[in-house]
């Protein structure tokens, strides 16, 4: 069974003060004919402007006594419960109708049919697929274009005329009508979310040459993979569209799983990943005390940096290194002069304006610059540059371990839950090591401000 709907609207989308219902036609279609039809208008309780009173001759004095959305709902699910929504474009009336349900705080789901799809499967090589347009070549005649009713019957019409020449198609007569409306995409989703399960771990797309083309991590790679399906932007379409299969690899600890993808990104760099693809980080931004005991920040290029310069942060530009000092000078009230932005032999420009305390005019003391530029170290940096990060493993008989050493995450490995950390050195013999990127750092310290483990400081 199948209900033929269409609906006029006084909006291009769903607006609750611009843009809803204000007219419907459902018919009922047993496979053979209409058997059932209910039309009327709708209230949509806002104005309808003279642009869609122009397109569907639908006032705002005609629905002003019209049943509202909420008066008819419980009629639209009887009328359609069990059947297959039709429409020619159903992504439009499905979701202007979902949209009505979910502000009455209700679902409206039903399993979709789009005339539009079904006419370039069974009438290919159209100019256009309009209803108009495509009821005018075929010899279907409109009485009320853009009128419920109206396009409703056209599309009822229309709808028997694609059932006829699917059953005289070669191809496509012993399928079913729905088993037509099915993409390739939607064989692929099937296919995929069938390998992905609900675990934490690291997903690969494959293209037809199994070449990798995405890598992704999440807590549960199955829900993940789904959101894929349900993104429609055009770089999302266009992956997709080459999407052939999946691998997939369970870790179990998001963190080991967030630091393998980065890596991983850093390593393959797939087609269709964008962030954390960059392996050169050309500008930091250090700190050091001066005479004064004053902590200072600067701009210094990565390869003037040796293994004893303090670096705080590393960047893959300039740009990016000054826009987050500048962020950190207007956060924290630092000094210009301080930052390395301008001489220290003359109160900074900030200072004039108030954003700066005055360290640079002796206004204010050393102490309490420091009290200030201490915490962003504080923020920034490991409380300890080497230490072990003890997490959750594959399953309930394992751990993971993560060993983080002079800053810098070395590797991963997975142990016994009875097995001792104690014993560093054992631990490091046996590491999947992870190839070092300053953005690393970032990750596991946003990690560990978000999740409680435990943690193990070592002295080399």
């Amino acid at each position: 069974m199948f209900a033929i709907i269409d609906i006029e609207t006084c909006g291009g989308s769903f607006d609750y003060k611009r843009g809803r219902i204000t007219e419907i036609c459902i018919l009922i279609h047993d496979g053979l004919q209409v058997v059932d039809q209910y039309t009327t208008l709708i209230n949509p309780e806002c104005n309808i402007t003279p642009y869609f009173t122009k397109l569907t001759g639908i006032t705002n004095e005609m629905v002003m006594d019209a049943p509202k959305f909420y008066e008819i709902a419980k009629k639209i699910v009887e009328l359609t419960e069990g059947k297959i929504f039709v429409a020619h474009n159903v992504a439009f009336d499905y979701g202007f109708i979902k949209d009505e349900f979910a502000s009455l705080g209700a679902k409206y789901q039903r399993e979709t049919l789009c005339t539009v799809r079904l006419s370039r499967k069974l009438i290919p090589n159209r100019i256009s697929y309009s209803l108009g347009h495509l009821c005018a070549a075929l010899g279907i005649e409109i009485f009320g274009r853009h009128r419920a009713e109206g396009d409703a019957v056209a599309t009822a019409k229309l709808f028997d005329l694609l059932l006829k020449l699917k059953a005289d198609h070669p191809q496509y007569k012993t399928k079913g009508v729905e088993a037509l409306m099915t993409r390739r995409v939607d064989n692929i989703k099937s296919y995929i979310l069938k390998k992905l399960p609900e675990e934490c771990g690291v997903y690969y797309f494959l293209d037809a040459n199994k070449n990798i083309i995405y890598i992704g991590k999440s807590k549960n790679a199955y829900q993940r993979a789904m959101a894929h399906f349900n993104t429609d932007s055009q770089k999302n379409k266009k992956m997709l569209f080459e999407l052939m299969d999946v691998d997939f690899v369970e870790y179990g600890s998001e963190l080991v799983a967030l630091l393998v993808e980065t890596d991983e990104i850093k390593k393959l760099k797939p087609k269709y990943n964008r962030a954390r693809k960059k392996t050169e980080f050309t500008d930091a931004i250090v700190y050091f005390e001066d005479e004064q005991g004053a902590i200072n920040f600067e701009l210094k290029k990565t390869d003037e940096c040796t293994d004893e310069t303090p670096v705080l942060l590393k960047f893959t530009s300039y740009s990016s290194a000054r826009e987050k000092l500048e962020g950190l000078i207007d956060e924290f009230g630092l000094c210009l002069s301080y930052c390395g932005l301008t001489s220290k032999f003359t109160p900074c420009f900030h200072h004039q304006i108030k954003k700066c305390h005055g360290i640079c005019n002796e206004a204010e003391s050393v102490l309490n610059y420091n009290f200030r530029a201490a915490n962003i170290l504080k923020t920034y940096l490991f409380p300890n540059p080497n230490f072990i990060i003890l997490d959750k493993g594959r399953n309930s008989l394992e751990k993971s371990v993560i060993v983080v050493e002079n800053n810098k995450v070395i590797g991963y490995k997975f142990m016994d839950v009875s097995d001792p950390v104690t014993q560093v050195e054992f631990i490091k013999s046996g590491l999947s090591r992870i190839d070092y990127y300053p953005d690393q750092s970032d990750m596991v310290r946003g990690w560990l401000n978000k999740n409680k483990v435990k943690v193990i400081n070592y002295q080399i």
